[in-house]
Order: C-alpha cells, then sequence, then structure tokens
C-alpha cells in the first residue's frame, strides 16, 4: 500500500504533527524500555510520567486533563483492528514508524468498515502527532527491522479494565477496555472484539 507523509494534505483529517512542546527527556526514557517481537502495550509508565516535560505535554497537550504516558512497542506490519476513543491521542515515534489510520465517519451501519479505506503514513523518529477523537487507530508498524517504540499518552484510566459490563447490542458492544471502542479483523483473532473490519488485513 502507498506510504504517504505526514505533510501530505490527506492527513490533516486524522490529526496534526504536534510542536507546542518539548519532549526529548521522554525519548531519552524511551530507550530503556522493552522492545519484544511481539507487540506489548503499556498505559501507564511512572518513569515517564515523572519526566519535567509531562506537566508540559498535560496542559498544552491536554488542557489540564490528568494524562497518562505509556508506549507500545513491538515488530508489526498487519493492521489487525482499528480502535478509536472519545479523546485525542498523541504519539510521539521514538524509532522510525508507519501509522495506519482511519475516519470513525466512514464506520457503517452495523460497526463494519471496510479496510480498503485506510490510509499510511510514515512517522519519522522524534516526531509527535495528535490523533483526533474520530481517527481510528491501532498499534504501529514497523518502518525498519528491528520493530518501532512509541510514546502514547491519553487521559488518564484510558485502556484499563472496565469497571462494567459492556452493551451487548449497539455502539458500546465495542468497547473493550476504558475510553476504547475496537473493531478487530477476523484473521487477527483477538479474543472477545467484535470483528467488522471487512476486506485484506492490510500489511505494511
Amino acid at each position: 500500500m502507498k506510504i504517504m507523509e505526514l505533510t501530505d494534505e490527506s492527513f490533516g483529517k486524522y490529526g496534526k504533527v504536534v510542536t507546542e512542546f518539548s519532549f526529548e527527556k521522554i525519548l531519552k526514557e524511551m530507550e530503556h524500555t522493552p522492545l519484544p517481537k511481539e507487540v506489548v502495550y503499556v498505559p501507564s509508565v511512572e518513569h515517564l510520567e515523572e519526566v519535567p516535560e509531562a506537566e508540559e505535554i498535560c496542559k498544552k497537550g491536554f488542557g489540564g486533563l490528568p494524562i497518562q504516558i505509556g508506549y507500545c512497542n513491538g515488530d508489526n506490519h498487519k493492521l489487525n483492528a482499528l480502535e478509536y476513543h472519545r479523546s485525542s491521542e498523541i504519539d510521539i515515534a521514538a524509532t522510525d514508524l508507519i501509522l495506519l489510520l482511519g475516519r470513525q465517519q466512514d464506520i457503517q451501519e452495523g460497526d463494519i468498515y471496510d479496510t480498503a479505506k485506510v490510509e499510511a503514513f510514515f512517522v519519522p523518529a522524534g516526531t509527535a502527532v495528535e490523533l483526533y477523537a474520530t481517527t481510528l487507530h491501532y498499534a504501529p508498524c514497523s518502518a525498519a527491522e528491528g520493530g518501532f517504540r512509541c510514546v502514547i499518552v491519553l487521559p488518564k484510566g484510558t485502556n484499563e479494565d472496565l469497571p462494567f459490563e459492556p452493551a451487548k447490542e449497539g455502539e458500546n458492544r465495542l468497547l473493550t477496555a476504558v475510553n476504547k471502542w475496537l473493531i478487530a479483523h477476523g484473521e487477527a483473532g483477538i479474543e472477545g472484539a467484535f470483528c467488522g473490519l471487512e476486506g485484506e488485513n492490510l500489511e505494511v
């Protein structure tokens, strides 16, 4: 599939490049995080949240909302699923990586989404992007051999275990964690997830 740059006009419907705050110390701390073959996501990491930059990200990135700073690391080449939140997400690329993105507005009746609508964007190491609340996304994909490291910043509590049973019908049947609505591809084999991605399980 075609991989576009963040400067491409089409990225504007998904998010924006963030330049309002610094994150060099967070990236330095990311060097000590594991880089396994399988993708691992840790929502909240104390040593990332304790750096002085975290307060600036909280104020400038989320308007003072309590935040969590974690990471998603590993080696991934497939779409597998798409998720969205009721809030923006800030991703900071510690290595070169690729984001596969879609729009919540393109989800069809029955929570079906055509993967042909997904677009791919190259995010260079050291770049931060805000993904809007309506942007469908999932784990980044590797841009080079050896995998990727990515800082994930979200409102505090996002992606924690649900404290209630999700609904059996309607949009909330997509809830797999706090503030996380997810639509999976059947090939991904994600236990308990609603499989509404139709078309190819895209690979980069």
